[in-house]
């Protein structure tokens, strides 16, 4: 099987997608669009519910990949940890909008058995963010007495960076994510006991 060509079906099938939506789309505007017949598509993926998950796949693997990085850097400080995984969601929804938005929205048109392999892999996201505010909670840095209303509150806006940011504008990536470091620890409630540092890039 040539990853070559899995990768032009993949990344037309992303573009598909995200400008039309996956329910808009249909296999022959994704067989047309990357200049193949629909007998030669087929041979690599069996239909668009399997190109989806594939799709969804890479895009999660990337961004996880991403973040395990960026937590192997930051030491054991909650807030360093918070910082680190805050700027690794930040960086990869402003870099990647369309992996971003289909990872995030298209969740629904799994069918599902493939939904719920989707879902194990975010509960284990969720409980990675859970337990850095949990440990900051224990080591008294972070003081919100919501930790949970705290979580979904950093990760919804890091999520939707990847809905309006676009390069080029008045913000920076670089000063975006020092905006969105700072949101988040005040989110938690941070109380500092010395300077946050993260990882030079």
């Amino acid at each position: 099987m040539s990853s070559t060509t899995q990768k032009l079906i993949i990344e037309t099938a992303r573009q598909e997608f995200a400008e039309r939506g996956y329910g808009a789309t249909s296999i022959r505007d994704i067989a047309r669009r990357s200049g193949m017949s629909l007998s030669a598509l087929y041979h690599y993926y069996p239909g668009k519910q399997e190109l989806l998950r594939a799709i969804i796949d890479e895009g999660m693997d990337e961004y996880f990949h991403s973040c395990d990085q960026a937590l192997e850097q930051a030491g054991d400080d909650p807030a360093e940890r918070l910082a680190a995984l805050v700027e690794a969601t930040v960086r990869f929804r402003a870099e990647h909008p369309a992996k971003s938005s289909i990872t995030i929205t298209e969740q629904r048109s799994l069918e599902p058995e493939h939904l719920a392999a989707y879902e194990a892999r975010i509960a284990g996201a969720t409980q990675q963010w859970a337990g850095i505010i949990q440990a900051g909670l224990d080591q008294g840095v972070f003081t919100t007495p919501h930790p949970d209303d705290a979580r979904r509150a950093v990760i919804a806006m890091c999520n939707a960076v990847a809905q309006w940011y676009r390069p080029g504008g008045e913000l920076g990536e670089d000063d975006l994510v020092e905006r969105y470091v700072s949101l988040a620890l005040t989110i938690v409630e941070y109380r500092p006991r010395g300077v946050v540092r993260r990882p030079a890039r």
